[in-house]
């Protein structure tokens, strides 16, 4: 699927979302805080939104990035082939995002791998996504990551896990790639 095929159906599922929840697109802008012209555009596939954007449409429609690229992915089933397994390019970091996960299985666990570029940095704003929470497990390489006030070094092998209700930052301190797993729990909420 070529990256045009991809926003088109990113924004397709945005519009999709957003009506299903009543919203208008005045009124998903202003919970997003993004301007109305930019989710416009992003609606009708004519912007590579980057993840920041994304993380803030999906925080205004109270879905996660991986529900969302899931869903915009098409034919479900309980076995996701690496061949099959869609990936997207963040065009503001260059980050190589692939999700791991079977479509449309049910499951709150979505699994993701990220390949991300040297020196490159992605924050989110998650303040709207309390009581999701996610683990980072690096595979190669070193990853910066920053919770709320906190920040962590994460060599390979490391795992760290975390809430989703305070800003979350990645930084590549190297001068080579780092590849980790996101293991995202929507159901979240442990005693």
């Amino acid at each position: 699927m070529s990256s045009d095929d991809l926003d088109r159906r990113i924004g397709a599922r945005i519009r999709s979302l957003r009506q299903a929840r009543g919203l208008t697109l005045d009124g998903l802008a202003e919970a997003a805080g993004v301007s109305r012209a930019m989710l416009s555009r992003v609606e009708r596939g004519e912007s590579s939104p980057t993840a920041q954007l994304l993380g803030r449409v999906c925080g205004g429609l109270d879905t996660t990035l991986s529900a969302l690229f899931a869903e915009a992915e098409g034919p479900s089933g309980p076995l996701s082939r690496r061949a099959g397994q869609k990936t997207w390019r963040d065009p503001a970091s260059g980050y190589l995002r692939r999700n791991v996960s079977p479509a449309g299985t049910g499951s709150p666990v979505d699994l993701v791998e990220v390949e991300f570029p040297p020196g490159a940095t992605v924050a989110f704003e998650n303040q709207r996504l309390a009581g999701m929470e996610q683990y980072v497990w690096v595979l190669d390489g070193t990853l910066d990551m920053g919770t709320g006030d906190e920040t962590f070094r994460l060599e390979a092998g490391d795992c760290l896990f975390m809430r989703l209700d305070l800003p979350t930052r990645f930084h590549n301190p190297t001068e080579r790639p780092v590849r980790y797993a996101v293991i995202l729990n929507r159901a979240g909420g442990r005693p």
